[in-house]
């Protein structure tokens, strides 16, 4: 494997020069208050908004595990990078609720839709989840990729790198991430479609592609009776663990809540969805790219994991190396960027602000730093049982997910779109969808050590995409039981929270948000993912 040169040292260091003068510039700007360091001071247009959500998303676990998902035969995967259509679900059907409610966090919604309770729930789960799925993952992955770039041993890659990205973020707030996100977004596409265009023509084009590889292998759809991804259940886990990671996690809509306006908060998911539609082509074919290449003898991996930085560094010249290396590094740093601030923001104004009320807001900032770096350490101390859940760092990732999503999708579903749910049925649903989800990813973790046949090993092996599905169900059984057994709410405090308790102003208030540009922008990204639908069957 052809290592990085000097001409590719000097991209990389130009490229993070540009960066860090960035992170500086927006530094000097100053902190005033938590809405400043949290939601850059609630003045971000389209643009930024929609290339933040884009690089928020897009980490290093697309650039590793989605290339894998490509080189490891697991193509019904790609369903999970189809979901601009939850995107746009975010702009037009939750959007209005939560710029409307004036809130900080997912939680504080929860708050002002149920009771306290509830927010308390969130929070801690929440917080759970980004350890699990969002700091570790991205951190292992990182590990990777700078490992196999640079040559040196895994750990020390992935930690310098943390370090490098938990100081700006500290510093500079959300403000700084966004900015940031804004210009690694453009290098991170640049570079993985420079290496998508060379990939395709060294393998003879899609048809040589096809070819080789054969087309049964690009089929995403398989029968319900197979044992690892049964389409129907793919499709209704897959949709649920959309709807709570882009309409419901702190780290998505709090890209979203930093627009100036309703307007340019919208346009920015519309935008956001049909640049979500890009990892498909940046990462997904080159990973079959690196697959067909194997197979022709002409590279070699022991893992699918390492597909694409392999591919990158046989294919890309001089110089073109630095320049995917930085879209690399952008894709590590930005996605864990998104996540340090998230989770200091969840832990300082759902959690700390609450038990300690009197705090003033300088001393509630630097509660949000050193919370960051609390989260961080915990991140690296679960990376160890990645590698038990699964033998691919995407596939890992989907399965956490689909065992934390289910009862919060759940709550914010029945929450805006019916006002008789109550805030004892959000909380039962809550708690004991957390209590199962848990059970269900501790089962798994320890497998290994249980005797086959017993009960426990059952559901320690049950399908995931299966278990995602009836989890949700059950949350959403749960929660309407619970209500309907209950005082229903008073719908003078949901007021303008709900579908039923929308006054008209409010609603002319939605309506004029949008153009008829807006609508035809998103049949246009519907359109796209049809057709993706189409050519991978």
């Amino acid at each position: 494997m052809t290592s990085l040169d000097t001409f590719d040292w000097v991209v990389l260091s130009l490229y993070f020069l540009v960066l860090l003068a960035i992170a500086w510039w927006v530094i000097k700007q100053k902190n005033r208050n938590t809405e400043d360091y949290f939601l850059a001071g609630r003045n971000v247009g389209w643009f930024v908004v929609g290339a933040s959500i884009f690089a928020s998303n897009i980490g290093s676990e697309h650039v590793v595990g989605l290339a894998g998902n490509g080189a490891g035969d697991k193509m019904p995967l790609l369903i999970y990078e189809l979901h601009s259509w939850v995107v746009l679900m975010l702009g037009w059907l939750f959007l209005p609720f939560y710029a409307r409610s004036k809130v900080f966090t997912m939680p504080e919604f929860l708050e002002r839709r149920f009771d306290a309770r509830s927010r308390w729930v969130l929070s801690v789960v929440s917080i759970i989840a980004y350890i699990l799925t969002k700091v570790s993952v991205t951190i292992f992955a990182g590990g990777i990729v700078v490992s196999t770039l640079l040559g040196i041993p895994f750990w020390v890659g992935a930690v310098s790198t943390v370090v490098l990205t938990g100081l700006y973020t500290i510093l500079g707030g959300m403000k700084a991430v966004v900015y940031t996100e804004a210009v690694q977004a453009i290098v991170l596409i640049v570079g993985a479609a420079t290496l998508t265009f060379m990939g395709l023509d060294a393998v003879g084009g899609w048809s040589g592609l096809k070819e080789t590889v054969t087309p049964e292998y690009l089929d995403m759809w398989r029968p319900n009776s197979d044992p690892d991804f049964p389409w129907l259940p793919l499709v209704f886990t897959s949709s649920i663990v959309g709807i709570w990671y882009w309409c419901t996690d702190q780290v998505i809509v709090q890209r979203v809540l930093t627009a100036k306006n309703l307007k340019e908060a919208r346009r920015g998911t519309i935008f956001g969805a049909a640049m979500k539609i890009t990892p498909i082509f940046l990462f997904l074919i080159p990973g079959i790219v690196a697959l067909a290449l194997k197979m022709r003898g002409e590279i070699n991996f022991d893992s699918p994991d390492e597909a694409f930085p392999v591919l990158m560094t046989h294919l890309l010249p001089s110089g073109l190396r630095g320049l995917v290396a930085a879209g690399l590094m952008a894709a590590l740093m930005s996605s864990l960027a998104s996540v340090f601030n998230s989770c200091s923001t969840l832990f300082t104004l759902d959690i700390y602000k609450r038990i300690y009320p009197e705090k003033k807001e300088k001393a509630l900032v630097n509660i949000g730093k050193i919370a960051t770096g609390v989260v961080v350490v915990l991140g690296i101390l679960w990376i160890p049982v990645i590698s038990v859940l699964s033998d691919g760092l995407y596939e890992y990732l989907q399965k956490v997910q689909a065992y934390l999503a289910p009862p919060i999708a759940a709550v914010f579903l029945l929450g805006i779109f019916w006002k008789r749910i109550n805030a004892n049925g959000a909380i039962s649903a809550l708690v004991v969808g957390m209590i199962l989800g848990m059970s269900k990813l501790m089962a798994e973790t320890f497998m290994s050590s249980m005797a086959e046949g017993t009960l426990l090993y059952g559901f320690a092996d049950f399908n995931w995409l299966a278990f995602g599905a009836l989890f949700f169900f059950t949350c959403v059984l749960i929660a309407i039981v619970v209500s309907l057994l209950t005082k229903a709410p008073d719908e003078e405090a949901i007021e303008g929270l709900t579908f039923g308790t929308t006054s008209k102003a409010q609603k002319d208030e939605s309506k004029s948000s949008y153009t008829m540009v807006d609508i035809v922008a998103t049949l246009a990204i519907l359109g796209i993912i049809a057709w993706i639908m189409i050519t991978f069957s």
